[in-house]
């Protein structure tokens, strides 16, 4: 094998001051970890990784995540050499609005980034969610003959991300699956921005990752290029276990003040920064300087990458000739296409005269009908399956046996499961959907966050959505949870009133190839509305629509979400025997409504109308824009309670009387 050559380390020291340089020029950033990591991050790009610069989405690249997201110009310094779109004029720009090269690497902003990471923990259980995936396609696609899914899922993770809660589940769930084709790099430099790691972390993390059923190698010396390499390709060849490779490195190499929390958030200063090039034989002019035959070198995995493109292409020809469906089923399973009639006739799943039924009982049915539908569909709940409805039934289970079934069990990991999802999503060739109660959408916020931003297809499923759920209490009931995740970007957040909403809900969630899903539902039946009498339940693709109204124009506009609805049309039906005229609209999708035009909008709430009722059970935080400063809210301003769920409910004011009262009060109000 190999060892350092003056090229390699010229190579090396090229990535190292980049770094400092973008650093300098933008004054601020994180120097410290890209100059130590840069030796082992060259390695497995320069070494081992498969990858092709002129084609980023080519699927059967390895993934590369920099979990230490803080770290960035450490990949794009890698992307610049090796010939990814990212030129020297960007990594001048680092930092800068609009540039190719933000603080944090952004997925959606840059050729490359897998995906987007900052949030220590987060890519490190993204990682797990690629591996997932890819042994899931290779079980779906993969013959004898066409190994067609053959790449690996490296990671660049540090010690706070090892700190950090998710990775815990993360791993724990990685090793418990045995999944082989995940390969960690840890960047064991002991600094955390307040000092030495001993301050809070102490723990043996080789003991803790075999514990997990990892394969731990290492500790070696992560400026070691060869025993770097030799660790890599080791843990490649356990296929059975995820592996650990721990590196020890020094943070800020090279720098006066290398080896401590000075280096780590911080741009070197002009002083230092010539100090580091000096003592590592690096010119200290031009700034951004990378030497022709670094480039050169760098560079020549422009040709490699096209060149093992284009054999794997010509296995991919192999097998499209030996299996054209199969082949063919792949390639739209890669580029996320739904199959042709994936969503006919699922309005008929709940006719008129269908028994109650609570929405997550309907989403269940929905999930197995698009399971027959929608090959790619896979997903699974933490440890609440029975609860949430949704497994897959025939659809077999991803167990440490068997990475080929479509359920899988994330086990009672909120956290890692929403990560894990995400990159999945990342990672290509499934749809990943995710379930728990919605109270514990609190665990998961910031993976659904970072869904929002990366803009990719999870959804995530959320029942028991309300303190209707009854007995098991304010712990549980949701309050504030639905205003918090319409609070977040992007992010679309359904909760239908019936079974043929719920139906509507999953087909605007797989429609939507860009962004994330949040679906809302009861715990508890709800009558399934006529739609003879009531208006067809398509119009939630709108976001909100007038599902009945006594007569036209309306005099009162009463508006409700979920399970709600139905009290607010039993509500509005005794007003109108009063002789009022009212309408009844259902808003389940604030985003897909406020997304409209505005005469749509303004023909389903019209604006001379002040007479409005919100109700929802939750609290009131956003119903102002809809319900106007004359208009009132039933909501939840308070924790819940522990009692039946109709006993609840009507304690706290959801019932066709109370409606009734605001309705009145609000109207004479409006009259003055």
């Amino acid at each position: 094998m190999p060892t350092m050559s003056e090229l390699d380390q010229r190579c090396v020291n090229a990535i190292r001051f980049l770094a400092v340089d973008a650093v300098e020029r933008a004054k601020s950033g994180h120097p410290g970890a890209p100059m130590g990591a840069a030796a082992m991050a060259y390695t497995l790009w320069d070494r081992v990784m498969k990858f092709n610069p002129r084609n980023p989405a080519w699927p059967d690249r390895d993934r590369f995540i920099l979990s230490a997201g803080h770290a960035s110009m450490l990949l794009y310094a890698l992307l610049h050499l090796t010939g990814y779109d990212l030129s020297l004029d960007d990594i001048k720009s680092f930092r800068q609005l609009g540039s190719k090269t933000p603080g944090h690497p952004e997925s959606e902003r840059t050729p490359g980034v897998e995906v987007t990471t900052g949030p220590l923990g987060q890519g490190f259980a993204n990682g797990v969610g690629m591996a997932i995936a890819a042994d899931w396609l290779a079980c779906r696609y993969n013959t004898p003959e066409h190994p067609v899914v053959d790449h690996f899922i490296y990671a660049l993770v540090s010690d706070g991300d090892l700190e950090e809660g998710v990775s815990a589940e993360a791993a724990s769930l990685a090793g418990t699956l045995g999944l082989g084709r995940l390969i960690y790099l840890y960047d064991d430099n002991g600094i955390s921005i307040e000092g030495d790691t001993d301050i809070a972390f102490r723990e043996d993390v080789g003991a803790r990752f075999r514990a997990y059923g990892w394969q731990v190698l290492g500790p070696i010396d992560g400026n070691d290029i060869a025993a770097v390499e030799t660790a890599i390709r080791a843990a490649q060849r356990d296929t059975a276990r995820p592996s650990l490779i721990i590196c020890r490195t020094v943070i800020g190499y090279g720098s006066p003040e290398e080896g401590t929390g000075t280096v780590h958030g911080e741009p070197l200063g002009a002083a230092h920064a010539q100090a580091a090039k000096a003592r590592l034989g690096w010119p200290l002019e031009p700034a951004f300087h990378v030497p022709a035959d670094v480039l050169a070198h760098m560079r020549r995995h422009v040709e490699a990458g096209a060149r093992a493109e284009a054999d794997w292409n010509a296995l991919m020809d192999a097998y499209a000739a030996a299996h054209p469906e199969r082949a063919a089923e792949f390639h739209a399973a890669m580029r996320g296409d739904l199959p042709a009639g994936w969503d006919a006739g699922l309005d008929g799943l709940f006719p008129p005269g269908s028994k109650p039924l609570a929405t997550r009982g309907a989403s269940g049915t929905v999930i197995n009908a698009l399971a027959a539908r929608v090959p790619i569909l896979v997903g699974g709940s933490a440890d609440l399956a029975p609860s949430t409805k949704t497994r897959m039934d025939g659809g077999g289970d991803f167990t440490p046996e068997d990475h080929g079934g479509r359920n899988l069990h994330f086990g009672v990991r909120e956290h890692a499961m929403g990560a894990i999802a995400n990159g999945m999503a990342r990672h290509g060739g499934v749809i990943p959907y995710t379930a728990t109660f919605l109270t514990f959408s609190d665990y998961m916020r910031p993976p659904i966050r970072l869904a929002a931003l990366m803009g990719i297809r999870v959804v995530f499923v959320f029942t028991h959505d309300s303190i209707a759920l009854g007995e098991d209490g304010p712990t549980h009931q949701p309050v504030e949870h639905l205003a918090a995740l319409r609070a977040i970007p992007r992010l679309r957040v359904i909760r239908p009133a019936d079974a043929a909403e719920t139906a509507e809900a999953w087909l605007a969630a797989l429609r939507h190839a860009h962004g994330p899903t949040a679906l809302a539902l009861t715990r508890q039946n709800l009558p399934v509305l006529d739609r003879t009498v009531y208006a067809p339940a398509d119009g939630l693709r709108r976001g909100g629509y007038v599902l009945w109204e006594s007569a036209a124009p309306p005099a009162l506009l009463l508006i409700a979400t979920g399970s709600e609805v139905h009290i607010t049309l039993e509500a509005a039906t005794r007003l109108a025997d009063e002789g009022l005229a009212v309408r009844v609209v259902s808003l389940p999708c604030w985003e897909l409504f406020d997304a409209q035009p505005a005469d749509y909008r303004a023909a389903v709430l019209p604006p001379a109308v002040r007479a409005r009722v919100a109700v929802e059970a939750g609290i009131a935080l956003g119903w102002e824009r809809y319900i106007g400063p004359d208009g009132a809210m039933i909501g939840v301003p308070h924790f819940g309670a522990s009692a039946p769920g109709d006993a609840v409910m009507a304690h706290f004011g959801f019932t066709p009387e109370r409606i009734i009262e605001v309705a009145k009060d609000v109207v004479r109000r409006v009259a003055r």
